[in-house]
């Protein structure tokens, strides 16, 4: 069964167990899906509404943007147990020879790469789902104005949740060309993202 299938409270007690996954990388892809789906709440709280008439078109383009971001977090909190646990497979892989030990350490920087590659594209995702709730800003039910805050938060936290889990994977990878271009990029992601999600908040605060 998948992880987005589980009760609440079933999923809880994964992530609450021995068990290593689901574990940061799931738990940050949870994080910012809550956060996209409050920003879907807050526009089907706007649609259709007279009072805020002049956005319809501007908010139905965030509701249809938010699902989408919404979506590929949902599926991004099974897809990085997964590639977490391509890693913890290498470690079952026989060692006996030097073949087997070469293969080995083969199959665990191809593990590596798609464990740091699966939270990099949660960050991207993330980053996008930022953009959309900042779009909703002034535009949106004020009654809801609070949830795009809590929206904000939440897909702060979320991306520099998967960032951690993006370099304690990238600290195990000995391509230093791949190790650099993802250090990079998700650097850049963080330098436009955090500062965006402040700013949402400090806007909702003067609001509510």
């Amino acid at each position: 069964m998948k992880l987005v299938d589980l009760k609440v409270t079933e999923f809880m007690g994964k992530l609450g167990s021995d068990e290593p996954a689901p574990g940061g990388g799931s738990a940050s892809a949870l994080a910012a899906s809550m956060g996209a789906a409050l920003v879907i709440m807050v526009a089907e709280l706007t649609i259709g509404k007279k009072k805020y008439a002049e956005y319809d078109e501007e908010m139905k383009a965030v509701l249809k943007d938010a699902k989408k971001v919404h979506e590929a977090l949902l599926t991004a909190i099974d897809k990085d147990t997964e590639a977490f646990n391509q890693v913890s497979a290498v470690f079952s892989m026989p060692k006996e020879t030097d073949e087997e030990k070469a293969k080995r350490r083969e199959a665990m920087q191809v593990a590596l790469k798609g464990a740091a590659i699966c939270p990099y594209e949660i960050m991207e995702e993330i980053a996008t789902g930022l953009k959309v709730t900042a779009r909703a800003i002034g535009k949106s039910n004020v009654n809801a104005a609070s949830d795009l805050g809590v929206a904000a938060l939440n897909m702060k936290s979320g991306i520099q949740g998967a960032w951690l889990n993006v370099l304690i994977n990238l600290s195990g990878i000995k391509d230093e060309a791949f190790v650099a271009e993802y250090r990079q990029k998700g650097e850049q992601l963080l330098a436009e993202s955090c500062p965006l999600a402040d700013q949402i908040y400090e806007d909702i605060l003067k609001v509510v």
